[in-house]
């Protein structure tokens, strides 16, 4: 009889497992990085986290973040795959990926996130600019030291490491700077074009960008052999060596892209909408760095800073 007991208890729960209903969601969001960069992880986990406080988080909601490879054909095949799938919104991390979600994407919106954005943004493009004054960079620049020569590390395959370049040329003349360029599209291709600066500039100024990121550490070591300072745009390059960086926040452009992907799930048109300016910039300044290097940071300087690292 016990047997026979056990025997219904265990057919009825399979029966109920049957029967049990195949989670849904409700929202379906895609999100694809330019590369597989720290500041883009933060962001992204910002807009997650941001996006379950408004009430979109399992079982009703699924994001699913994709990082492709960092080139067009596999930013352009991840989109396509979204097509197929069909997610109510795609977020699109940094400009790259950006650029080819909001070309490629079949009637699907996108919400840009951390994109050096220009100064009038393509229209029906709308999220979040990580654009900081190029102009501030150069002048602290200046008021550290009498550089003239300045080396810019920057990928002309990705649009906001070419903006920030656009910026500094547009500015360097008013200042009395000379701007060299070496153009990184590669790893291959930085040793070449680091040791060619290295050679000629006083300076260098590494631009934002998914191979620079990776190899940043290799930069400063390099750069520092020849006690040429190097400064950035990238978020945390001052933590690793550079003795200045200009930088916005990760987590607030996942929060304010968060804000906007709301809207847009709740009614509002692309098209309706716009990038917005971060309201986080920091000046940081490493002091440390600067006197191991023999560099002496003025007192007026030091005070413009958000930040000092000692």
């Amino acid at each position: 009889m016990k047997r026979f007991v056990l025997k219904i208890v265990t057919v009825t729960g399979c029966i109920l497992a049957a029967l049990a209903p195949i989670p849904t969601f409700a929202t379906v969001i895609a999100a694809i990085m330019s590369s597989d960069q720290p500041r883009y992880r933060d962001a992204h986990r910002a807009f997650v986290k941001s996006m379950a406080m408004r009430g979109y988080a399992p079982p009703g909601t699924e994001i699913i973040l994709q990082t492709p490879n960092p080139d067009p054909l596999s930013w352009s095949d991840t989109v396509r795959k979204f097509n197929v799938h069909r997610p109510d919104l795609i977020v699109a991390y940094g400009a790259p990926a950006a650029q080819v979600a909001f070309r490629e994407a079949e009637g699907i919106p996108v919400v840009s996130a951390d994109v050096f954005a220009p100064e009038q943004s393509q229209k029906g493009m709308c999220g979040v600019s990580s654009r900081v004054p190029m102009v501030k960079l150069l002048r602290t620049l200046q008021g550290i030291g009498p550089y003239r020569r300045i080396g810019v590390l920057y990928n002309p395959r990705e649009a906001g490491s070419q903006r920030q370049l656009d910026d500094i040329n547009r500015y360097s003349g008013q200042l009395g700077m000379t701007v060299l360029e070496g153009g990184v599209t590669s790893a291959a291709t930085l040793d070449t074009a680091l040791n060619t600066l290295l050679d000629k500039a006083e300076v260098i100024v590494v631009t934002e960008g998914g191979v620079v990121s990776t190899q940043f550490g290799r930069i400063v070591s390099k750069a520092r052999t020849r006690n040429i300072p190097v400064v950035s745009t990238m978020p945390d390059a001052a933590e690793k060596g550079a003795i200045v960086s200009l930088e916005i926040n990760p987590q607030e452009q996942g929060q304010l892209a968060a804000e906007i992907a709301a809207r847009i799930l709740e009614g509002a048109k692309t098209e309706h909408l716009s990038m917005i300016s971060p309201q986080r910039i920091e000046l940081v300044i490493n002091v440390r760095v600067a006197g191991e290097m023999g560099i002496e940071v003025p007192s007026n300087v030091l005070g413009t800073a958000t930040r000092l690292i000692k």
